[in-house]
């Protein structure tokens, strides 16, 4: 067991305080921008990820939660091949749930679309009503919400020729390639898990 002293619920609730000042420091930064490469508007977002970072793992020390907000996954991701400056990118996300309620689904997703009843009344029109009428982020915020429950994540900004409008609709996921990653971000139980076996 460490000696180091644990963080306190004071503590996080600075960092808290700190992660809101950041915020405005950025927001102001931004709006006073001078030029594309503002070097304050630079130090602002690197003084706004630092205090998040912090508030993060304060939290989870002193509380046992997170923020919602996704975390590198460290040095398991694949060595980086692209180019240095990119002219495109593309965002692929993936998130997992498990239909952990049905009837909560079904029931949250007859709020917001007669065609639940209407065109069926199944899981699988509930997911369509839900999907189609929330953000994926919302849904990730408010899964248990909607009988939801979360498995892993992973969110990857690759590097990519600029693309034609409609020109990879028919097949938006072949041409993922790990080694064309310019970040990757992953969120999954198996690091949790990872940690507790380091625990003597």
């Amino acid at each position: 067991m460490s000696d180091a002293a644990q963080p306190t619920v004071a503590e996080v609730r600075a960092a808290a305080e700190a992660v809101k000042a950041a915020i405005d420091r950025h927001l102001a930064a931004i709006e006073n921008r001078a030029g594309e490469d503002d070097p304050a508007v630079l130090a602002a977002f690197d003084s706004l990820a630092a205090a998040a970072e912090t508030y993060d793992e304060l939290l989870y020390d002193v509380h046992d939660e997170v923020t919602p907000f996704e975390v590198p996954a460290g040095d398991t991701l694949p060595a980086y091949a692209g180019p240095d400056e990119p002219s495109a990118v593309s965002v692929l996300i993936r998130r997992d749930y498990t239909v952990a309620d049905p009837q909560r689904l079904i029931a949250q997703a007859g709020r917001v679309a007669d065609a639940v009843t209407g065109g069926g009344n199944g899981v699988n029109a509930g997911l369509g009503a839900l999907f189609g009428e929330y953000e994926p982020d919302e849904i990730a915020s408010r899964h248990k919400e909607f009988g939801l429950e979360e498995g892993d994540s992973t969110l990857w900004v690759t590097a990519v020729e600029p693309a034609e409008p409609g020109e990879w609709l028919a097949a938006p996921f072949d041409q993922a390639d790990p080694e064309m990653i310019v970040c990757r971000f992953d969120v999954s139980a198996v690091f949790d898990d990872e940690l507790e076996s380091l625990d003597p």
